[in-house]
């Protein structure tokens, strides 16, 4: 498995700094869109030729790391 981190940068330049695929304007939170609503890894590749399936499994794992460390607080909603 390699490492998301050679993959995904955050650069303030680009997108004010949302995490985006390295060396695209590719954002991670569109891959996870796009998969979330049913596009295959190869519909992805397809629309975007910069893209590789390395890059969509390492944003599948940062965003994995991302939650993993998210600390979650439960909020009573009154109805």
């Amino acid at each position: 498995m390699t490492d998301w981190r050679k993959w995904i940068q955050c650069t303030p330049s680009i997108l004010m700094g949302k995490p985006v695929i390295a060396g695209t304007r590719i954002p991670v939170d569109l891959i996870l869109e796009k998969l979330g609503a049913g596009e295959t890894i190869e519909q992805l590749l397809e629309a975007h030729p910069r893209l590789t399936r390395e890059a969509v499994q390492a944003a599948l794992r940062f965003a994995a790391d991302a939650l993993r460390n998210e600390a979650v607080y439960p909020v009573q909603v009154d109805t």
